[in-house]
């Protein structure tokens, strides 16, 4: 379960393509930055991917990821030439592919690591799905296998949203503004369709010959998604996105990452629990499909000159779960930052608790919360939102006095130092907060998050 939203530069603040994505994964499934530099293949070399191995490309393009620890492919990502991508899993009315193939994330970094824009990057990706095909299990621990949808966008400023349905797809531009989520949403209204989407449709019974095609309402399993409250959360995001007329800005993109839906917005005593509803930010409770319900990294990220002619390649990353509890920290990397350098991520993380690693430090201070989610996140929140929109304030300073390359790429380690000591004090305000039997967990999520932790091997 994630959100994935984007802004072309005619509806943004500085001009510059907006991207952002929730990546919602297992509670336990760390994912982490990866760096991974251009390189020059050997003819005839071979890739290993997640599960199989394809033929490699004579040259890869240097790509940032957000990567679930166990798998080759990333659920987010961004690559030197300014294309970003970010996946979500949907449900079709025809079974996914259980037999081990290249999976959605693989399918996304070999868009980025050879797409050096937003059109390459989906024939790309469409190329691989008709030559070599998606299936296998998605999921770290169990079962779960699942189509794909992508949004791809470039610095340029061009976006598509793509979905999928086993080799076959369809292809929407972005006029404006879009955001996907676990449901299919590209109609009749699609700019191009794979040559073998009709046929798979009436071999299936879904789409008898005659009628105008509708690539949504053919292969949506609208009962799927709706457990998995994607077409919810899609409502959701869009009613985000279209409150704002104008001028939307990357802290809004930010907030809306944070967002717990409609209800939340009207109760300050709110607290993640049971149903995930139109959430964006999601907590892992109790049941078979919330288990997958953990927002576990988030990524922003503004590209393109803009009004100002400002170069803009910065990426607002989490690198942690829960957004809510986190902090975004700036990233210089893309067109225009050669040689910016990037902070220093730490240690990979596993399933297991390890606090050398970034991802689980967060995690205690994470699950503290949601212990008596609204007094402690209160505890902490304000100083979190002051301290975001300093480094904001900070990134901008530096954008237009035209720092160096060198100067973007001191400014972001002093800023992810600075968070992580900023997360140390919240823990330690966090801890002073009792847990307010009116904010406990009820049993059933509490027990969960218990099962969690031993799994971890937390304390």
């Amino acid at each position: 379960m994630c959100d994935t939203l984007v802004a072309r530069g005619q509806t943004t603040a500085s001009g510059a393509l907006l991207f952002a994505k929730n990546s919602d994964r297992e509670a336990n499934e760390a994912q982490y930055p990866l760096f991974v530099p251009a390189a020059e293949h050997a003819a005839g070399a071979a890739l290993r991917c997640t599960y199989i191995s394809i033929p490699q490309v004579a040259h890869t393009h240097g790509v940032l990821l957000s990567r679930p620890f166990w798998m080759w492919g990333a659920e987010m990502g961004a690559n030197e030439h300014g294309v970003v991508i970010g996946n979500e899993a949907v449900h079709a009315k025809i079974a996914p592919q259980a037999e081990p193939a290249l999976i959605g994330m693989d399918l996304l970094r070999l868009g980025l690591e050879r797409g050096a824009s937003a059109e390459e990057a989906v024939d790309v990706i469409t190329a691989l799905l008709g030559e070599f095909g998606q299936g296998g299990n998605c999921a770290h621990k169990g079962r779960f296998e699942y189509h794909n949808s992508f949004i791809i966008a470039d610095a340029a400023g061009d976006a598509f949203v793509l979905e999928t349905v086993g080799r076959d797809w369809a292809v929407e531009r972005v006029a404006a503004k879009r955001s996907i989520s676990n449901s299919y949403t590209i109609g009749s209204d699609f700019e191009r369709l794979s040559d073998g989407a009709e046929r798979l449709a009436q071999a299936h019974g879904l789409a008898p010959e005659g009628q105008a095609f509708d690539f949504a309402e053919v292969f949506a399993n609208r009962k799927r998604s709706a457990l998995a409250s994607g077409h919810q959360r899609w409502c959701r995001t869009s009613a985000l996105l279209g409150a704002k007329a104008g001028g939307i800005q990357a802290t809004e993109m930010m907030g809306f990452l944070r967002d717990h839906g409609a209800q939340a917005a009207r109760r300050p005593d709110w607290r993640p629990d049971g149903i995930l509803g139109g959430a964006v930010s999601a907590h892992a409770t109790y049941g078979p499909v919330r288990r997958f319900g953990q927002t576990t990294a988030s990524w922003v990220a503004e590209l393109g000159n803009g009004k100002s002619a400002q170069r803009r390649a910065v990426h607002w990353l989490t690198a942690t779960a829960a957004p809510d509890t986190g902090i975004f920290k700036p990233v210089f990397f893309g067109p225009g930052w050669t040689g910016a350098g990037l902070p220093d991520f730490g240690p990979a993380p596993g399933d297991v608790f390890d606090a050398r690693t970034r991802w689980w430090r967060h995690e205690r201070l994470h699950r503290a919360v949601l212990r008596n989610y609204p007094e402690r996140l209160a505890a902490f929140a304000g100083e979190r939102d002051r301290l975001e929109a300093s480094f904001v304030a900070r990134v901008e300073a530096l954008l237009a006095r035209g720092g160096s390359a060198a100067e973007a790429g001191a400014l972001s380690a002093a800023i992810w130092r600075e968070a992580d000591r900023a997360e140390g004090r919240w823990l330690e305000k966090v801890l002073r907060v009792p847990e307010n039997p009116a904010f406990r967990p009820s049993a059933p999520m509490a027990a969960h998050w218990g099962s969690l932790a031993r799994q971890a091997r937390m304390r």
